[in-house]
């Protein structure tokens, strides 16, 4: 990535958020940021609690040394799930072509992508996406925006991106 992309990970799963499950998607989505040249300068575990999740994505988006917020989990059917209503009540502006490509391709893959209710936009200069629970979709959803990642935050940040 040659914008330098400066990211947050915010893995919104209750059970890791109690100790009761090792979190593997979140730190599968950082090494994944790092190897596409980003910098993780925060990585967290949150309940899936709206009111909360909602204040964390908006101390994180509005943070001046982030400029992207990666979430993983909580974007379900699940009547816990509350992920995409928390990001958009924070966001300013949807992206939903992000989303749209991830569930496009991943339906390629797996029928549930479907079910996908994941969301995309921008906050206080920050591309807010959010990305499905498991580390296979992870995996999956994070080849598709991987390519575009550099390109959002600089174009976020007033900048030509090439």
């Amino acid at each position: 990535m040659a914008f330098e992309v400066r990211a947050a990970v915010l893995t919104v799963s209750d059970r890791s958020a109690r100790g009761e499950r090792e979190d593997e998607s979140g730190p599968l989505l950082a090494e994944l940021l790092r190897e596409a040249g980003a910098l993780v300068v925060a990585q967290e575990v949150v309940s899936d609690e709206s009111g909360p999740l909602a204040e964390r994505l908006r101390a994180l988006a509005d943070r001046a040394d982030v400029n992207l917020v990666v979430t993983t989990g909580g974007t379900g059917l699940s009547p816990r799930d509350h992920t995409p209503e928390a990001t958009r009540a924070v966001v300013e502006r949807e992206v939903p072509g992000v989303c749209e490509a991830m569930r496009a391709e991943t339906l390629r893959q797996t029928p549930t992508a479907m079910l996908s209710r994941a969301v995309c936009g921008t906050r206080s200069g920050a591309l807010v996406v959010n990305l499905p629970g498991s580390p296979r979709a992870v995996r999956e959803c994070f080849a598709v925006i991987r390519p575009v990642l550099a390109h959002a935050v600089a174009q976020l940040a007033g900048h030509d991106h090439k």
